[in-house]
């Protein structure tokens, strides 16, 4: 859809790692999860607002492939791009890398649009497909 990358930094802290050291798997969702949502931010979009009208953004499908281990203390930068953009949802194509520019984690993160009220999806909210087809 978008050449547009965001590229989010990450500190790994201990509290994201296993008794060895090492990222716990789960942990890298959380990382996409705050690259997406400061991504957005960026682009003028806050979540609270739609949350405040009912709508919400959920993730309704990862496919997620662990490449390399991250580890404690590292910088890793979070690769952020929506490949497609449908009328409720989108796909966001995300990448992990360390300081060494190697590819730790990758995703395919499918995320929907619904009203919180009646727990369906609806469309993206015109104010948000705008800026997003901007590539802003």
């Amino acid at each position: 859809m978008s050449d547009t990358v965001f590229i989010f930094p990450v500190r790994v802290y201990y509290e994201d790692t296993d008794a060895g050291g090492i990222v716990y798997y789960a942990n890298y969702l959380k990382f996409f999860e705050r690259a997406r949502t400061e991504w957005l931010r960026a682009l003028g979009i806050e979540q609270d607002l739609f949350l405040s009208k009912n709508i919400a953004f959920v993730v309704a499908q990862v496919l997620m492939d662990n490449k390399k281990p991250a580890k404690f203390n590292e910088l890793l930068t979070v690769h952020s791009q929506i490949s497609t953009l449908k009328q409720a949802s989108m796909v966001f194509e995300q990448k992990i890398y360390n300081s060494a520019e190697q590819l730790v984690c990758s995703a395919r993160i499918k995320v929907a649009c619904i009203s919180l009220q009646q727990m369906k999806a609806r469309a993206i909210p015109a104010e948000v497909t705008e800026v997003l087809t901007r590539g802003r």
